[in-house]
């Protein structure tokens, strides 16, 4: 049944991710890049023409609508659907070239802009499970941006379907297309009221059938080196470069441990993952991880150490380090109310589909919601590969998870009637 879903998902998806919309931390806007508006302004558009009610963008870059309930007056909780429309800033987002790998043959897939880039079961695990199914890609010096356009037109194809399908019984759905996720802002701004929804989920996560309602614990750490400046040729025993000081800063740190590519499961880690300075001042930024609050706390301790330690070791720097919390393992409050889960699990098997329940090695939009106390677990949409040049999507997948939704809202209603 889900595959009627692929012609309309394939169209939307192949001109979403051609709108550039990476987010940069280094904005202090909401949002924090006014291209991602762009994708906004689109999907408002649509949604107007499908005949969505309360369609708004807000001063701080959320697209928000209704799809009102298909029996006006009935006592049924308000699901809301996110997806964030920007992508990552590890890799270009602008000039994207969607190519659609038709009735894939399970043979590896060679990338045009950069033959270097080869997807294969070892680079792209999964892949070979996929044959008969249409798998899109990017060129090969882009990433794709499924991660979480993939989200965005599942969400929308739903929206058109419901829309178009009065007879199918659903409670008031709302829609909510967040900016700034990959940056961790997704929900800086965006308050319950303005949702105004009684459960949630977003659809931005991996493999066919995964429901995670477990994340990392995160933490941001940015540690400034003020060094002492001077002409290098009278520089002799009284400059201190601050690069080089960063340099020995992240060589202090555990290089065999702790460190992205060196962990996984459900194990920790501290990522340097910019740098920027001259001789004179460096900035060094990390993020922090764990799905433990023991943990998180452990890799915030040792990087003030480290930065203790480099003091002593060459007092005439300054060093100050700087640990702000990003979200919280959505768990904590889930594990208590489990409910959302229950459903979404059923709705993944009513559509033929095993469920994969599995903690996610990052964050999303849900994991700030949940912490605020509205219960926001993560379903699938089929990326793979994400923040890469590899990154690649199955539009097979992305319609069982469109079908799964629509499972999802009518199990919510049904839920209520009977319970009522």
């Amino acid at each position: 049944m889900s595959q009627h879903y692929l012609p309309e998902l394939e169209e939307r998806f192949l001109r979403y991710v051609k709108i550039d919309t990476q987010s940069d931390e280094t904005s202090n806007e909401a949002p924090s890049t006014k291209r991602q508006l762009a994708l906004l302004r689109l999907l408002k558009q649509e949604l107007d023409e499908m005949g969505a009610a309360d369609l708004r963008i807000t001063g701080y870059g959320c697209l928000l609508a209704t799809i009102p309930p298909t029996s006006p007056g009935s006592k049924l909780p308000t699901v809301a659907l996110l997806a964030h429309g920007d992508t990552s800033p590890a890799l270009s987002g602008a000039n994207v070239k969607p190519i659609v790998h038709r009735n894939y043959d399970g043979s590896p897939i060679t990338l045009p802009d950069d033959p270097s880039k080869i997807l294969n079961e070892e680079t792209a695990p999964g892949l070979s499970e996929k044959r008969g199914e249409d798998i899109v890609t990017a060129g090969g010096t882009t990433l794709l941006g499924a991660d979480d356009k993939a989200g965005v037109a599942v969400i929308m194809t739903l929206a058109s379907y419901l829309l178009s399908h009065p007879e199918i019984p659903h409670g008031p759905l709302r829609l909510c297309f967040t900016p700034d996720e990959e940056i961790g802002r997704g929900v800086d701004h965006l308050t319950l009221d303005d949702l105004a929804a009684d459960v949630a989920y977003t659809i931005d996560g991996g493999a066919l059938g995964e429901v995670i309602y477990e994340s990392f614990s995160a933490d941001k750490a940015v540690v400034e080196i003020a060094g002492v400046s001077i002409h290098p040729g009278t520089a002799k025993g009284k400059m201190v470069n601050a690069l080089k000081l960063a340099a020995q800063f992240i060589e202090t740190l555990p290089q065999q441990t702790r460190t992205p590519e060196t962990t996984d499961g459900r194990e920790g880690f501290i990522h340097p993952y910019r740098i920027s300075g001259t001789a004179a001042r460096a900035r060094l930024y990390f993020i922090l991880r764990d799905f433990e609050l023991d943990g998180l706390k452990a890799h915030g301790d040792l990087i003030r150490s480290v930065a203790e330690r480099l003091a002593l070791a060459e007092p005439r720097a300054k060093i100050e380090c700087t640990i702000t919390p990003q979200y919280r393992n959505m768990r904590y409050w889930i594990e208590n109310e489990m409910h959302p889960v229950e459903l979404a699990i059923e709705a993944i098997k009513e559509s033929g589909i095993e469920p994969i329940i599995t903690p996610i090695r990052g964050g999303t939009d849900g994991a700030r919601l949940t912490e605020m106390g509205l219960m926001t677990p993560n379903l699938f949409c089929g990326m793979h590969n994400v923040h890469g040049p590899l990154e690649w999507v199955s539009l097979h997948d992305m319609a069982k998870a469109t079908q799964v939704c629509l499972n999802l809202v009518r199990l919510w209603a049904q839920e209520t009637q009977i319970s009522d």
